[in-house]
């Protein structure tokens, strides 16, 4: 393909993306195949000799879109939204046809700079302390990583790194391997399953800190733990607070939990992967408050900031506790304006070397949208999940499981968990709408998260007259069985 031909095939690709957006409602949200369905539908080997754009374009919708799950459709109120927009697509489109890959200043000046930029001007937008901004000569900083768990990680080995190198100071008789031996880390019972991973690739021990009743992690639960496990010669270093949990959209209590780790010399982490983009809404920003104890912070504008995957926004109060951690310089990564202060390489930053120009999509998305066009984005998604928890209250027969902050409600049948097992099965089956659940202490409910950038009302009205139906039918088949029995 030369550039006059791709020139033409762009503007078929872009044309077909733009259709597949713009239609995407009249698709079926979750696809109808089987595990191995596409296997049979392609060669057993790659072509010896090329093909050409048509044979291969002709294929993305006879063999890819029906295996596809439409996460952007109007539809889909699964897990938590997957950010897009169109700024954001032909930011990714200029990103790969840079093709640069920006693992230091000098593998592309422009790619650090401009994150190093964005990633402040994001931080102003949610009132984070200044200590977390980069500016012209801060100790922190901002960095975009792949994902929250990528960020999680890169704290927990940071953290890893900082705890062991000060108790050797203190303690100079013990190996590196006898600290890590007695290394934990917590986090709440409700924090998502990579805080876990994180301390397992990390090779220390985690434990759960218990929630309260409205699955929120507070600051006595915590020091309980921690008195304990101080008692038993054991060493705290790292703890995750989440801020919108997984399950709930709980919220942990950083004003309480902040003070303990600080004064015990815990490693704070704060991940807020999905609620951190409301706290643009000055209405919501008080939800952050405490952030000013953290040593981290993330959250993933990927969700929902209307920008597309990935990009995973951390920052850091020091951002030599990053390099310290992570920084080794062979001769060929090094360039002239290495050690000047000036200069960030972000390797030192994450876990892999490479790294795509992922400022630009953010960049695009903070100028095209403005403040002001994101905060109503997330201010219409957070007022339909209100309207759907209104739906589920006027409905004697089901209960609001959580309460409602942002734009997550979770709802279930009053009932057995078998009973909304099954309505569950029969929402997905219908393939109408899709839907995931989550457990809260012994039930099992329904997750109704607002996600996609085209959802209105009518899509919510029309989720809730189907689920309404379908216990109506289920409650129905339900109560005959009973009867025969």
């Amino acid at each position: 393909m030369d550039a006059a031909e791709f020139r033409k095939r762009g503007k078929e690709m872009v044309d077909y993306i733009a259709d597949y957006l713009d239609k995407i409602d009249k698709r079926q949200v979750f696809p109808d195949v089987e595990p191995g369905y596409l296997r049979p539908l392609i060669p057993d080997c790659a072509p010896q000799d090329p093909e050409s754009f048509e044979d291969v374009f002709k294929d993305i919708e006879k063999i890819i879109m029906p295996g596809v799950t439409h996460w952007h459709s109007p539809y889909f109120f699964a897990y938590f939204p997957a950010a897009s927009s169109f700024p954001a697509l032909l930011a990714d489109m200029l990103c790969g046809g840079i093709g640069c890959v920006g693992f230091s200043w000098a593998a592309s000046p422009a790619c650090t700079e401009l994150e190093t930029v964005v990633m402040d001007w994001l931080g102003k937008m949610i009132h984070l302390p200044e200590e977390f901004l980069a500016g012209k000569d801060g100790q922190g900083g901002g960095v975009i990583q792949g994902s929250a768990s990528e960020a999680t990680l890169v704290s927990l080995l940071a953290a890893r790194t900082k705890t062991i190198r000060r108790v050797q100071s203190e303690n100079p008789e013990l190996t590196e391997a006898d600290i890590m031996g007695r290394l934990v880390a917590y986090a709440s019972d409700q924090a998502h399953s990579s805080v876990e991973r994180a301390a397992l690739i990390g090779g220390v021990k985690i434990k759960n800190v218990s929630s309260d009743d409205k699955f929120s992690v507070c600051g006595s639960a915590l020091k309980k733990v921690l008195d304990e496990d101080k008692a038993s010669g054991l060493i705290p270093f790292f703890f995750c607070a989440t801020l919108g949990t997984t399950p709930s959209c709980s919220f942990d209590k950083l004003l309480e939990l902040g003070p303990i780790c600080n004064k015990e010399n815990i490693w704070m982490h704060i991940d807020a992967a999905y609620a951190g983009s409301a706290f643009i809404c000055p209405e919501f920003r008080h939800l952050l408050n405490g952030v000013e104890f953290a040593d981290s912070f993330n959250f993933n504008p990927h969700k929902w900031l209307l920008v597309n995957f990935d990009c995973s926004a951390m920052w850091v109060k020091k951002r030599s506790d990053l390099i310290g951690a992570f920084k080794l310089e062979p001769l060929y990564l090094q360039h002239q304006h290495h050690e000047s202060g000036l200069v960030t390489d972000y390797r030192h930053w994450q876990i892999p070397l490479g790294r795509r120009f992922r400022s630009l999509k953010l960049w695009f998305v903070l100028r095209m949208y403005g403040v002001r066009g994101l905060q109503e984005h997330i201010r219409k998604h957070i007022r339909l999940s209100h309207q759907f928890e209104d739906l589920v209250l006027q409905d004697e027969r089901f209960e609001i499981c959580a309460e409602v902050v942002l734009g997550l409600v979770c709802f279930r049948l009053k009932g057995s968990n078998e009973l909304n097992k099954e309505l569950l099965k029969s929402i997905n089956e219908a393939k109408k709408i899709h839907l995931v659940p989550c457990h809260l202490r012994e039930k099992f409910v329904l997750r109704f998260a607002i996600c996609s950038r085209t959802v209105e009302s009518t899509h919510v009205k029309f989720a809730w007259q189907h689920i309404s139906q379908l216990a109506t039918d289920l409650l129905k088949a339900w109560e005959q069985n009973h009867h025969q029995q």
